[in-house]
């Protein structure tokens, strides 16, 4: 018989394996509980109530505090286009839209006829609809779907169930966000369209950026690195000495690894077009944080991933993160990289905003202005 110890040793194992097989146990009945709910793929023919309630929103936030972000911006008012997998739906539209658009029946938005189209190709970005422009963007409830059916898609079959989707689930702040971000590419096309297209025509030097990255991957973290350390400096002049560092080691990257004018241009483009709608997109979420006045709307109360825009350090925090450590496609690197550019020339160039629409002038060109005087 083994002795007293070995089998009070052996009861106390088992129970905590046992304790924490039924914590598994609970934990997976609470995840699949959870789970009942989730959203699910659009097939409606309108917009669901809450989506128009977040896009009511995102108009109401940049008409409150838009100029405070960008001058001029918060007073235009720009056609949107939200869609999902099945229809595009046009809203805000002046007068008649072309003759691809039906008008939603016996449905409005904020009191007005808005239109809808079968999604051929639905993109999020600035996109022409007749003689105007529109902001366009996928609904949070398609997005959210289309999250949590890529899991479902790519988990073993044991998790499929259990798995808390729920955690996929982004705030309705990023959908605002990401409207704001949108609108303000239209904002670009209003007022500097050449400089627009050129911007999209950088992106055809894409392949032939990451192919030559592959070198110089090291430098350009270091970049966003230094960028962090001056977003995240206690005084001016600190800020300004590591943004010097940032423009020294773009530099030495550029001469050491012979770019070519067409991949500093492409550098300098995207860091232009999408790094500043990023920054406006940032930007936006935390002029309503800081806010001491601003209300969302009455009807964001009813919406479940509307968090009044209280996780925003936490979203900032992660874009931090985002500088020192980059993930996800080449191309978003720069959205970083101008974001961040753009928030160190609110500190130390404060109307660069007045000279960025104008022929080559560039981010990185304002900075070396900020600090040097030239």
């Amino acid at each position: 018989m083994p002795p007293k110890s070995n089998r009070r040793a052996g009861k106390i194992l088992l129970t905590i394996v046992l304790s924490l097989l039924g914590l598994c146990l609970l934990l997976s009945a609470v995840s699949a509980i959870s789970n009942i709910g989730l959203p699910q793929p659009e097939n409606f023919d309108r917009i669901p109530s809450v989506d128009k309630a977040r896009l009511a929103e995102a108009l109401h936030l940049k008409a409150e505090l838009g100029n405070a972000v960008w001058s001029g911006w918060g007073s235009t008012h720009f056609p949107v286009i939200l869609w999902n997998h099945a229809c595009e739906f046009l809203v805000g539209y002046p007068g008649q839209p072309p003759a691809s658009w039906e008008r939603v029946p016996e449905d409005q938005f904020d009191g007005e006829d808005y239109y809808r189209r079968p999604a051929a190709d639905p993109q999020n970005f600035a996109v022409p609809v007749g003689d105007q422009w529109a902001a366009s963007m996928t609904t949070k409830t398609e997005t959210d779907a289309f999250m949590v059916a890529t899991f479902r898609e790519i988990l073993p079959t044991p998790l499929k169930q259990v798995f808390p989707y729920r955690v996929l689930i982004q705030p309705s702040e990023t959908q605002v966000g990401g409207v704001l971000h949108e609108d303000f590419h239209v904002f670009q096309q209003d007022s500097a369209p050449n400089r627009l297209a050129e911007a999209e025509a950088a992106h055809r030097s894409g392949d032939q950026y990451e192919s030559a990255a592959e070198a110089f991957r090291a430098e350009l973290k270091q970049e966003g690195v230094l960028l962090a350390q001056a977003l995240e400096a206690g005084s001016d002049d600190e800020a300004a000495e590591l943004v010097g560092q940032f423009l020294r080691v773009r530099d030495d990257r550029r001469k050491t690894y012979q770019l070519s004018p067409t991949l500093i241009s492409y550098e300098r483009w995207l860091e232009w077009e999408d790094g500043m709608a990023k920054y406006v997109e940032v930007a936006s979420l935390r002029q309503a944080f800081e806010s001491s006045t601003y209300q969302p709307l009455p009807a964001m109360a009813e919406d479940p991933s509307f968090k009044f825009y209280q996780t925003f350090n936490r979203r900032w925090s992660q874009e931090l993160i985002q500088l020192r450590n980059p993930t996800g496609s080449g191309e978003t690197r720069f959205y970083n990289l101008g974001m961040a550019e753009s928030f160190l020339l609110d500190r130390l160039l404060p109307g660069w905003k007045g000279q960025i629409m104008a022929e080559d002038i560039f981010l990185e060109d304002l900075l070396k202005q900020a600090i040097t005087g030239k």
